[in-house]
This record gives C-alpha cells, structure tokens and sequence, in this order.
C-alpha cells in the first residue's frame, strides 16, 4: 500500500506536466510559427517478487513471475515540427517556410533559428524580425523599392516605380539533422544544442530543405481538438491517480484500526 502511494503521486506529477505542456501550447495557438510540444513518459524500475522462469520447488516453471511497478517519470518534452498551415497575409514581406529548414537571425551576440517569417524594416531598411533581429545573411531593401518579390529558391528581387530591378538578393534557409534538440528561447526563437546537431545553410529547395513562400505566414501547427482531448484525458487520469492514493489511504487506515 505504500507502494501505491508513491506510484500514485509520481502519476499525478506527470499528468501535471502533461497539462502545463498542454496549456502552453493552447496559449501559442495563434503564435506565429509555433511548433507544439509534447510530454514523454516512461515507467520507472520494478520490484521482482519472482523472476519469470525460474524452477518451483515441486519441479515445474514459473510463467510469468511477478513484478510490481514503482510508477512513472518524465523522460522529455519534445517539440514537434510539423507544418502549420498556411496563412495568406499579402504582405511583401511576410515569408512562409514549405518544409524544413529555419531562418537565420542575428540576436545580440549570437546567431538564433525561427519558422516565424513576419519580418519588417528596421531604420537602415534592413530586415528585422518583430524583435529587431535581423535576417542573416543582412539583405537591405531600398526606400525606393515598390514590390518585393521572393522566389521559391530564396531569391529576393526589389522592384522600382518603373518596374525596373533595384537588386537582387538570395535568402537562405538552415536545416539540422535532429531539430527537436533545438533550445526554445522563447521569442519564436531556437538555439542549436549538441542534440540539435550543426546548422546546414543552404538554398532553400535543396538537399531536401524547403521552399519560400511569399505573401504568406506559417501559423502554428497546434490543433485545438486535440489538445483539448489531451488536457480531458490528462485531467481524468490524474483525479484517477489521487482516487488511488486515497484508496490506498483507506485501506492503511483499516490495517491500523485493526488493534481497536
């Protein structure tokens, strides 16, 4: 019985977990380029009262054995990135990533990664994400440019009043090979781990990286539906796991009436 109050109360932390996960990622549902998380979980060690195939005293072999369970722990929260859908925002400079791959930006000191392409001028007409981080490499769109027009391959041409072409400019995208190691640092920001692997820059379409859209956003890949069916289920297991710690409360508090 004591046994059961451990197991218990480790299963109502992780359903804790499991919904504060949820509930972040119900907050982002309408962050741009959001990817969603999810909890991961495996059972902790058990305690062998037999050992499944071991000689009985009378000759035979024990099928199964008997092993209890010592409960649960978390073993990680893993970002899931698949694609969000698209938004169309007719916006020149809104950018939308068809597959993998990360923009590039310069934050402070060091190069952070984002799917989130709504990005702006800054005062020297620089691109900027909405924080003021710049696009890496630097492209500078001119204050006499009218349309901007991005091609699936990155290509970034400025066009005058005239039509005329002002320049031309090549946008690149950067891949990883395990991307659910990347460190969220919030901001719709990522910075590369050793679990991440090393960043690979590249044009966009090739070796398998993925295209540019433009005009468009990536809205965050949550579905509300299921996270709310996640938050109900994790709900309804953790009041299950306190339904176990109070019945193995009863049943200790018979045992030490017993002497009454």
């Amino acid at each position: 019985m004591i046994r059961a109050l451990w197991s218990a109360a480790t299963g109502m932390n992780a359903q804790q977990m499991k919904t504060d996960v949820v509930a972040n990622n119900l907050a982002n549902a309408n962050t741009t380029g959001f990817k969603k998380s999810r909890a991961n979980f495996e059972d902790l060690m058990y305690k062998t009262m037999q050992v499944a195939g071991q000689t009985t005293p009378g000759g035979g072999q024990v099928p199964t054995g008997i092993q209890i369970g010592m409960g649960v722990k978390p073993t990680s929260v893993q970002k899931l990135f698949t694609q969000g859908d698209y938004i169309q925002t007719d916006n020149q400079l809104d950018f939308a990533v068809q597959g993998s791959g990360f923009f590039k930006v310069r934050h402070g000191d060091e190069d952070l990664y984002t799917r989130a392409g709504n990005f702006t001028l800054d005062s020297e007409g620089f691109l900027t994400t909405p924080s003021g981080d710049r696009l890496q490499p630097e492209i500078s769109i001119s204050a006499e440019a009218v349309t901007v027009t991005v091609q699936d391959d990155g290509t970034l041409t400025t066009h005058g009043a005239d039509e005329t072409i002002l320049s031309t400019e090549n946008i690149l995208i950067t891949t990883f090979i395990n991307p659910a190691g990347l460190f969220a640092v919030g901001n719709n920001l990522f910075r590369l781990t050793e679990g991440s692997g090393n960043p690979i820059e590249q044009t966009p379409g090739e070796n398998g990286s993925g295209t540019i859209v433009n005009n468009f956003l990536e809205g965050s890949n949550v579905s509300i539906i299921e996270e709310m069916v996640a938050m109900i289920a994790g709900q309804r297991s953790y009041e299950a796991n306190s339904k176990s710690i109070q019945t193995a409360d009863t049943m200790l508090s018979t045992a030490t009436g017993l002497k009454r």
